[in-house]
């Protein structure tokens, strides 16, 4: 089973990611570790800050067959990151879409008026990021609200955070 976890930057994919890996065993790839795997090691002319729809094109195509051959091999793995393109499922054949499960994150506009002092906060609950975050609450909720639309367009699956963070994801 692949277990595919997106959304904007600070809803806890990360955190989910590292729940599931300890419920179910299944590891885990962080596509920011690869993103910066390969900005480091001088494979790429991307940046840290590239737009995330450059950044998107350039990683998808190396995540997709990572996952076509971790499905081919009868492998699980959980993939984390906001670089998985909303209209993923035109990559696959069924035989391939058959064992993949994706959730998006996305929390809303009222729960981050709410929450954003917790959600900054938390930013740093498992990856210690070695820089200060410039993310601010309007852009938080574009992105949010972006990404909802985005869900309902190619109906893929999302879990929405309103009241209080309690995410969890079924097999």
């Amino acid at each position: 089973m692949i277990i595919l976890i997106s959304g904007a930057s600070h809803t806890g994919k990360t955190v989910l990611a590292q729940k599931l890996l300890e419920k179910y065993k299944y590891p885990y790839l962080s596509i920011d570790h690869l993103k910066m795997g390969l900005i480091r090691s001088k494979n790429t002319n991307l940046a840290p800050d590239d737009s995330d729809e450059k950044l998107t094109k350039y990683l998808w195509p190396i995540v997709r067959e990572i996952i076509k051959t971790n499905v081919e091999n009868n492998q699980n793995l959980i993939i984390e990151g906001c670089y998985i393109p909303f209209n993923y499922k035109d990559d696959f054949e069924a035989k391939y879409l058959n064992n993949i499960r994706y959730v998006c994150l996305i929390m809303t506009s009222e729960y981050i008026d709410r929450h954003y002092e917790d959600i900054i906060e938390h930013e740093n609950k498992i990856e210690k990021r070695l820089y200060e975050s410039d993310i601010n609450i309007e852009n938080l909720k574009k992105e949010n609200i972006n990404n909802l639309k985005m869900c309902k367009k190619y109906n893929d699956d999302y879990i929405l955070i309103d009241e209080e963070y309690n995410v969890d994801f079924k097999m």
